[in-house]
């Protein structure tokens, strides 16, 4: 297993070795209180890990189609810090952990102009698309994953520094 820990980011979202991506915080992210629901920040840190294994150029129905694999969730951390609300812009901060022989540990950030709102650890498994059980990560991905993205694109996005690469692919994470 290779250990791929990077400095952390607190107070510099993007600074670090890793991928960020912007979310715009929607009606239907948000609670009767205008406060983005617990859950969804879950559903935000998919979303940034799909588009930084995309910059990767791994896509998920090729990946299962080619290599007969898939990456699935295993388990998911998350501390809760500030809220978010309606119409926030924040910036979804993504970085490997830990690479495994069969897994991927991401550790994650969700930033509003400045302000950690959250952060996760989420554990990624690579299983056989037939049967589901565990299986080694295809050595093309395993070599995407060490390289990370190609390019890094900064864009901003409501004052919050965002970067993000644009690659074919997607994948479900």
């Amino acid at each position: 297993m290779r250990d791929m820990k990077t400095p952390g980011s607190q107070g510099k979202p993007g600074a670090e070795i890793g991928f960020t991506w912007p979310i715009r915080v929607y009606y239907e992210d948000t609670d009767a209180g205008g406060i983005v629901f617990y859950a969804n920040y879950l559903k935000f840190f998919e979303r940034a890990r799909t588009e930084w294994l995309r910059a990767c150029g791994i896509e998920q129905s090729r990946l299962a189609s080619e290599t007969g694999t898939l990456f699935i969730v295993c388990s998911t951390a998350l501390d809760y810090r500030s809220p978010a609300r309606l119409d926030d812009s924040l910036a979804i901060v993504s970085r490997i952990e830990r690479l495994g022989r069969a897994t991927v540990d991401f550790m994650q950030e969700a930033w509003r102009e400045g302000t950690l709102l959250a952060t996760g650890s989420i554990r990624i498994g690579c299983v056989d698309a037939a049967a589901l059980r565990p299986t080694a990560i295809p050595p093309a991905v395993l070599a995407a994953l060490r390289r990370g993205p190609p390019d890094r694109v900064t864009s901003t996005v409501a004052s919050a520094s965002t970067s993000s690469s644009s690659s074919a692919g997607a994948n479900n994470t």
